[in-house]
């Protein structure tokens, strides 16, 4: 990310939160827009286009300096200044149409190509060429204004922000953050539950990526993992030719809905990542067993949607006996398949209590995890790390590709005294997890630690839902989910040795 100096005023954390407010408290009056869930995404292309803008700018410069030549990602009449920045150009009707339609009238008073419809055609002539980001976002983006009017007040308001200074980018960073925060809660419970970054930062942390490392998520979202990630590895990158490898070649990511996809990207871009390399289509989609050394990483950190389903063609890339309509359990194979061999890959991975409890197919998979992969902890987060996503325990899986399990590690991480659950206004903090960041490199076992043979599991249809030894379950305060799983265990234990009983009975005397 460029750091040269601007001579334009730099705009505070304060000046920022006032100028999106302000947008988007013109944006309500518009009639195509339905909510945050509406409006944020419209703030966030614009803001994208702004960041693309002010960024060619910044670098256009600094190539006049250095001799060389400067090609753009946006021509002219395409760019920012062009139409974004001028008080005095599109607006009405004749903007709207510019943005939405094939053809339109442009700033500079040509025909040609409709805003959208020019990105969506831009083409790159390499790889990690942003050309490509930028025709991947917008062929899945739709313009909702519809009063040109204030759409022409909004991009005033936008135009006040610089995305040319890096203190500047920090202070964008974080208020962008909040405001993905602000957009997952306007959109509900679409199944796929946001990480808090307090475990985002802790996943990131024990598994402690290095600079010549691929890192994937293959369920990226809006990039919590990528961009912890990013900023990991960027504290290596201590010289021209590490900081070229942390461009091009450390941080993959997957995110199939048009959406996320956008949000991802900005928000990568936004915390230095100059080309974001995410692919638009949905990880599941190719045959798990065509995926071969070439396409394996050597670090995975994902939260796979859980309690989707998917469509017949893409059960169809898992084998016979391991196809299932749960989301979760086809990206835990998807994750098992895509970690390097030589040298062992490693993933963190974030899963439901059902993954851990549930048989069938789901203990067959629990079974390949145990007897190829070194499953060496399961982390059990307390009730309410998700809240107000979802109240379904959470557990967090770390494997590598260094031989079978021998043994399964348990740690399972306290609430703070006093406290039954953490909510929306109390969430969790990353400095609680102090006492599992300590005994990570030096464990024993201990109140919160303990440690099962592998062998035992496999002996007891893989089931990983293993109850810390030195507690007690206070059975008043579960979650109803997590009762409802409990007592379906239970039951499950009394069919098996019922069965046992009645096929005793059967045995001749």
């Amino acid at each position: 990310m460029a750091t040269k100096k601007t001579t334009q005023p730099q705009t505070t954390a304060q000046q920022l939160g006032s100028i999106i407010k302000s947008a988007r408290d013109i944006m309500r009056k518009d009639k195509g827009l339905n909510g945050d869930g509406d409006r944020l995404p419209m703030l966030t292309w614009m803001m994208f286009l702004k960041f693309l803008d002010d960024h060619e700018q910044v670098r256009e410069a600094e190539s006049q300096l250095a001799g060389e030549k400067f090609k753009p990602a946006i021509e002219a009449p395409y760019r920012w200044r062009d139409w974004g920045a001028t008080k005095e150009g599109l607006t009405g009707d004749i903007l709207i149409a510019f943005i939405n339609q094939d053809e339109a009238m442009r700033p500079d008073g040509s025909r040609g190509p409709g805003l959208f419809k020019y990105m969506r055609e831009l083409q790159g002539t390499k790889s990690h060429d942003r050309r490509d980001t930028i025709a991947a976002v917008f062929r899945g983006m739709v313009n909702r204004m519809i009063n040109g009017y204030l759409l022409r007040d909004v991009l005033t308001k936008l135009d006040g922000i610089h995305f040319n200074a890096s203190e500047e980018l920090e202070v964008l960073g974080r208020t962008y953050e909040t405001l993905l925060r602000e957009m997952r809660d306007a959109a509900g419970d679409a199944g796929e539950f946001y990480t808090p970054r307090p475990v985002v930062r802790l996943m990131v942390e024990l598994i402690n990526p290095q600079l010549g490392e691929v890192v994937l998520d293959p369920a990226c979202g809006t990039g919590g993992f990528l961009v912890e990630s990013y900023t990991h590895l960027a504290k290596q990158a201590t010289s021209v030719q590490k900081r070229k490898q942390l461009q091009q070649s450390s941080i993959q990511g997957c995110e199939a809905k048009p959406l996320p996809f956008l949000l991802v990207n900005m928000n990568l871009l936004l915390h230095g990542l100059e080309s974001p390399d995410i692919d638009p289509g949905n990880a599941l989609r190719f045959p798990l067993k065509e995926i071969g050394d070439r396409e394996r990483v050597d670090v995975i950190l994902s939260n796979p949607p859980f309690g989707g389903e998917e469509e017949r063609g893409i059960l169809g890339n898992f084998p016979d006996d391991k196809q299932t309509a749960e989301t979760a359990l086809l990206f835990l194979q998807l994750i098992m398949r895509k970690l390097r061999r030589q040298p062992a890959g490693r993933a963190a991975v974030v899963v439901p209590n059902g993954t851990l409890f549930a048989d069938g197919i789901c203990g067959r998979i629990k079974q390949e995890l145990l007897t190829e992969f070194n499953l060496h902890t399961i982390v059990r987060l307390p009730n309410g790390v998700f809240a107000p996503y979802t109240n379904i325990p959470a557990n967090l899986l770390f494997f590598d590709r260094s031989g079978p399990t021998k043994d399964v590690w348990f740690y399972e991480q306290p609430l703070p005294e006093g406290r039954k659950n953490y909510t929306k206004t109390q969430p969790l903090q990353y400095e609680e997890f102090g006492g599992l960041l300590a005994w990570w490199n030096k464990r024993e076992v201990n109140a919160q630690a303990w440690k099962i043979p592998a062998a035992e599991i496999l002996a007891n249809g893989c089931n990983l839902d293993r109850k810390n030894p030195t507690a007690k379950e206070d059975i008043t305060h579960l979650p109803p989910e997590q009762l409802v799983a409990s007592i379906l265990d239970k039951e499950r234990q009394i069919i098996a040795i019922m069965e046992q009983v009645q096929a005793l009975l059967k045995e001749p005397v």
